[in-house]
């Protein structure tokens, strides 16, 4: 049986958050369904999911439909039923903290404040969860309380302007890559590979 790896984005279902900074992992999902030739059409586990294969390991994409602080749910009912390890578990998340167009993947850690990582740490009982974070940059009052780590509704459910749009969609391009990084080479060279500024 072929090894398998399991690629969640974090975001919030629904045509009226489509677009926002919060779907980043969404989008990345959704680029990753080009590459694998799937869709993630099919309804199961509480999310939307499909089945690919990447460098000859089986590739289970997963976008939560229950909405983002209740994410952990579908992953941890998706982990269970296809008895993957956490190791082989990738989750794919927006990060307001990281500048625009930067990407960091960490083996372990804490949510940093996201409310969908979170909760999938507490559903899969464990900080040792492989994550990708997109940078979505900050807004002036999640900057002035950053030790608090505030959860800025706004601006995360909110669109970005033209210009930080496109350093955006060039975070969730290499961050696709990334993914698709971990998949074949494991956390340790993609961490290597991709935790670094864009030029």
């Amino acid at each position: 049986m072929a090894e398998m790896k399991l690629i969640v984005g974090l975001g919030n279902p629904g045509k009226e958050y489509a677009g926002t900074r919060h779907n980043a992992g969404f989008e990345v999902v959704d680029l990753l369904t080009e590459v694998l030739g799937t869709d993630v059409k099919k309804r199961k586990f509480g999310a939307r999911f499909g089945e690919g294969e990447y460098a000859g390991k089986k590739v289970i994409l997963l976008k939560p439909q229950l909405y983002m602080n209740r994410s952990g749910e579908p992953v941890a009912t998706a982990a269970g039923f296809y008895r993957l390890s956490v190791g082989d578990v990738l989750v794919v998340s927006d990060d307001m903290w990281l500048e625009p167009g930067r990407i960091r993947v960490r083996a372990k850690g804490s949510s940093g404040g996201h409310n969908g990582l979170a909760d999938v740490l507490e559903k899969l009982g464990t900080d040792e969860v492989v994550r990708l974070r997109i940078g979505i940059g900050q807004s002036d009052e999640a900057a002035q309380e950053r030790e608090r780590a505030i959860d800025s509704v706004d601006y995360v459910l909110g669109r970005p302007s033209k210009e930080q749009r496109a350093l955006i969609a060039d975070g969730i391009g290499r961050a696709k890559e990334a993914a698709l990084c971990w998949v074949e080479n494991g956390a340790d060279e993609t961490m290597a590979r991709f935790n670094f500024a864009p030029t």
